[in-house]
């Protein structure tokens, strides 16, 4: 892969949250998308930490140099935020499981890593944090869609919830089998699990360009 392309697609997790981010600065939204306007923020700042932190481990006490934990910290804040969006939205439709998974979802966190797995690990992020989060979001994109094919109105498909729903669906659809495997596949084959991240990275712009179509739309 030419290399600077792969320069483009080693910083694309701060770069493609800026597309988004660009449109909020000359745009305000509607407050059912305060959600995941502070989620472009909040991802912005922890992904600039994450790409900071490999790029400088040479520098950085060897103690510090770990980009692993943030990995878990964006995943956690991602789904609450996507999930209280979703919530936000007000289908009547499996409204009582929706509001509920964000519950069951703190139940596994506490669970998991008090008992099974270091959310601070030095050597690798938590693939079962990830793939979960995936799969919770998921069936948010999927029970929205359901809720839109029963309607009975003129074609919703255009709207700012569209574009964000679509790009989100996208994004945890493919992803969801390389966070699942990930950690295994970072130690039995090391050089395809870093091509395979350049997915994630790609179908992370491609979420991020919804995102800003999302927030385009919105004031239409």
């Amino acid at each position: 892969m030419p290399k600077i392309i792969q320069l483009l697609l080693d910083w694309s997790e701060v770069w493609a949250v800026c597309i988004p981010a660009a449109i909020l600065l000359t745009k305000k939204q509607p407050a059912v998308l305060k959600p995941v306007v502070f989620y472009v923020w909040t991802a912005l700042a922890i992904n600039i930490l994450i790409d900071l932190t490999w790029k400088l481990r040479n520098v950085i006490p060897t103690e510090y140099n770990s980009n692993n934990y943030l990995y878990n910290l964006h995943s956690v804040i991602r789904f609450f935020l996507f999930s209280i969006f979703f919530i936000g939205l007000k289908q009547p439709f499996l409204v009582r499981f929706k509001k509920l998974l964000p519950f069951l979802y703190l139940v596994f966190l506490v669970v998991n890593f008090a008992f099974s797995e270091d959310f601070f690990n030095y050597w690798a992020f938590s693939s079962r944090l990830l793939s979960v989060e995936a799969i919770c979001l998921l069936f948010y994109v999927l029970q929205y869609y359901l809720y839109k094919i029963t309607e009975s109105v003129e074609t919703y498909s255009f709207k700012a919830d569209f574009w964000i729903v679509t790009g989100l669906g996208i994004y945890v659809t493919i992803n969801f089998f390389i966070f699942l495997l990930y950690n295994d596949l970072e130690v039995r084959m090391q050089n395809f699990a870093v091509t395979l991240w350049n997915v994630h990275n790609i179908t992370y712009i491609v979420f991020n360009i919804f995102l800003a179509k999302g927030f385009y739309e919105s004031r239409k």
